[in-house]
This record gives structure tokens, C-alpha cells and sequence, in this order.
């Protein structure tokens, strides 16, 4: 396998998009990859476009990337349509790697668009729930509710009863999770609501958030519940946008003027096993965590900053235990210690995280890889993690079954001579 570099990323800003098309938000994220990377359209020559809900809020479906990417005269190469729910965008970066790492292509672009925002909620609620499994959605609910009562959880059977009426049916798992975290060992709603705020401080300091307003800890535990222990602030939000990376080869990379690359030391895509939620030394960060960093040749104490999928709180807290930045049961104490903030050990979700960032779903796992391209550069301003060498990410997308759907990992090098 050879080399990749990536050398170009665009996005949009994270937003409430009513008056805008896919396509134009495609365009915008493309369009500013490609002048990011100094290249033209015509030196594209794969595509993979990630997007999970066209199909069912706007009725696009089965050649989503070549009407959003023809739209702005990508046409002839191969453009391959990536479906899987929140983690379309790594699963695209993934493939794209794959095409250049083969040797199959010099130069592709991984795109991942959504406009997940309705005026009616419920619908973007129900696009939500179909990166579950549909079919078999009561069973599921009947094990998670067997499982947290078998570990003396009380969590009332309304909560999975109101799953898409009045808030996403994801939240209820998390919610579950961060029960069983809290009975096993300690962990509290201020836990959560230490990393919230951090969170929207450091969304504050991007201008492509959706939210860019700090809240204090205070604000976080004061606002409207959604499922216990989780706030409103402390949910990821529903939006609409698109982010883009251009990858390329060792031998295009030497034809450029003026490169600034990223190297990819890991790409990473996996799927679910059979495990219970509680069983989280089984679970797929873990596994996938393990394969990437041997791959890379780096461990934890080698990275320098992280972006994980925090589509609530407890997902910050949970990813910095099970990728090994500290140990089982201490993600709160770790956030309260400082170091996961900037200037911390390791700044976790400097962008803001999907909960201040936003998450329009197949858009995230490519947003995270800009951000980590932005402050390997050096580029992120206010939010730089000085000094970044090393960066790491963690995307999942759906629920089958105890965990995500599938999941992909990426670490990033910034070459010494830069």
C-alpha cells in the first residue's frame, strides 16, 4: 500500500440550511477543498459522496453523489455513493484512501453532504432512526430495557416510547449508557456538563459551528432535559452541511507547486459484533482503536489532538477511556482534571464536537478530518493546539443492536519539514 496524503479540505459552516439545496452546500465544501489543495476539477479522478438522509427527507435516492457532484461539473469519474448513517463521511475518506493507497487512482475526493433539518422535527427525528435496525427496532428496545434492569438501572419505558415525537431515539441509548457509567463508577451529570461546556467554548472560537456561544457549566445543568442525565446543550443539534478532502499520492504530491500535506498513518473502517452495552472492553473503538494505532506506529501518549463522535457528552467521556486516554471509569475525573481542554494533555474536540460543531450526520466524519488538517497546519486560530503533530479521529454511525453500526478511525501526521 503507498503513501496518502490529504492536501485540500473545505466545509461549510454547520447551520440550519432551510433556504439551501445539497448541492449547493456540496458545491461550497468541494469548491473550497479543491482551492485549498491548488487543483483543478479535471485532476479528480474517483469521487465518493456520503450521505444518509436525501433519500428520505428529500425523496433523492440511488445516484445521490452524481446529481449533487454533476451539479458542479464533477462528471466521467467514477463516483461511488457511501450510506451509513453518521459515519458516511469516514467510511467515504476510507474508500478514497483505499482508491489511492491501491494504486488505483493519483488523486480522489471524499465528500459528505446532509440536510438533515426539517420545520417538523419529527421527520428529521424519523431520518434519525433509520440508521438502526427497523425491523426488528421493538426487539432491540426490549433487550437494552432488559439489560439496564438485569443491572439495577431504572430507566422508565416511556423513554424509548417517545423515540422520534420528541427527540432523537439515539439519546435514549446514550442515556442508558451513561446510567450504567454513573452506577459503575461515579460519574455525574456535572461530569457531562463540564465537558458541554468546553465544548461550546471552543465551538464559540469556530466560525464554521452551528453553535457560537460559550455556556458556563450552570447554563448546561439549568436547561430543558431531554432524557436524564442529558440537557439539551449536551445533545448534538439538527443541521445542515457538507465538508470535503482531497487525497492524493506520494507522486502527485511531488508535481505540486506548494503542497502543505497531511499524511494519513491509519484509515480504519469497521462494523458492530454482538456484545452487551456494558461489555465495553468488546466494543468497536476499542478493537478498531488497537488496529489503527499498530498501523500507525503510535499509541495515545503519541497523539497531540482529538476529535471523537461526542453525538451527546457522554460520548466524549466514553471515547477518551476506550481509546486509551485514560483508564475505564476515569473519563470524568480526566475532564475535570483539564486535559482534555486546550492546552490540556490532550485537547479533545477543539472544533467544538458534534454537540457545538453540529452533526449533520454523513457530513461529521469528514468535518473532523478538516479540523484536524486546520490545526496540524496550524491554521485554527484561537483554538490552536500548539505544537500538533499527531492528530486522531472516531466517527460512528448508527446503532445495531449494544453499539455503533460501523466506525472509522483516522490518524493524521504532520511531516517534520512543515
Amino acid at each position: 500500500m503507498r503513501d496518502v496524503y490529504i492536501i485540500g479540505v473545505g466545509m461549510t459552516r454547520f447551520f440550519r440550511w432551510l433556504d439551501r439545496s445539497i448541492k449547493d452546500l456540496a458545491n461550497e465544501a468541494v469548491s473550497d477543498a479543491l482551492t485549498h489543495a491548488g487543483i483543478e476539477k479535471q485532476d479528480i479522478e474517483a469521487a465518493w459522496f456520503a450521505n444518509s438522509t436525501w433519500g428520505f427527507l428529500q425523496g433523492q435516492d440511488q445516484v445521490r453523489g452524481q446529481v449533487a457532484l454533476g451539479a458542479m461539473g464533477i462528471h466521467k469519474i467514477p463516483i461511488t455513493n457511501v450510506e451509513s448513517a453518521c459515519g458516511g463521511g469516514s467510511q467515504a475518506l476510507h474508500n478514497a484512501w483505499l482508491g489511492v493507497s491501491s494504486g488505483a487512482y493519483e488523486c480522489a475526493l471524499a465528500v459528505g453532504a446532509e440536510k438533515l433539518y426539517d420545520a417538523d422535527k419529527r421527520r428529521s427525528f424519523q431520518a434519525i432512526e433509520t440508521g438502526t435496525d427497523r425491523e426488528n427496532r421493538g426487539a432491540i428496545d426490549k433487550l437494552w430495557i432488559n439489560r439496564i434492569h438485569e443491572l439495577g438501572i431504572d430507566v422508565p419505558l416511556d423513554n424509548f416510547e417517545k423515540a422520534g415525537v420528541d427527540r432523537g431515539g439515539m439519546m435514549n441509548f446514550y442515556a442508558c449508557m451513561v446510567r450504567w457509567h454513573m452506577m459503575k463508577y461515579g460519574t455525574t451529570q456535572r461530569h457531562l456538563a463540564l465537558i458541554t461546556s468546553k465544548a461550546h467554548r471552543l465551538g464559540a472560537m469556530n466560525p464554521k459551528a452551528q453553535f457560537q456561544k460559550a455556556m458556563t457549566i450552570e447554563d448546561v445543568l439549568a436547561a430543558r432535559p431531554v432524557v436524564y442525565p442529558l440537557t439539551v446543550p449536551m445533545c448534538a443539534p439538527l443541521g445542515d452541511g457538507s465538508a470535503a478532502a482531497v487525497l492524493c499520492s506520494e507522486d502527485f504530491l511531488r508535481r505540486m507547486t506548494s503542497p502543505k500535506p497531511v499524511k494519513i498513518l491509519a484509515s480504519v473502517y469497521g462494523s458492530n459484533t454482538p456484545r452487551a452495552f456494558d461489555e465495553s472492553e468488546k466494543a468497536i473503538e476499542v478493537r478498531l482503536s488497537q488496529k489503527a494505532y499498530n498501523i500507525a506506529g503510535v499509541g495515545p501518549e503519541d497523539v497531540d489532538v482529538l476529535e471523537v463522535h461526542d453525538a451527546a457528552s457522554y460520548g466524549e467521556l466514553k471515547m477518551t477511556e476506550q481509546l486509551g486516554f485514560c483508564g475505564p471509569g476515569e473519563g470524568g475525573p480526566f475532564a475535570e482534571s483539564g486535559a482534555t481542554m486546550l492546552g490540556g494533555k490532550i485537547p479533545v474536540n477543539p472544533s467544538g464536537g458534534l454537540i457545538s460543531r453540529g452533526h449533520p450526520l454523513a457530513a461529521t466524519g469528514i468535518a473532523q478530518i478538516y479540523e484536524l488538517v486546520t490545526q496540524l497546519r496550524g491554521e485554527a486560530g484561537a483554538r490552536q493546539v500548539e505544537g500538533a503533530r499527531i492528530g486522531m479521529s472516531e466517527n460512528g454511525g448508527g446503532m445495531v443492536y449494544f453499539e455503533e453500526a460501523s466506525m472509522g478511525i483516522h490518524i493524521l501526521e504532520r511531516p517534520a519539514k512543515q
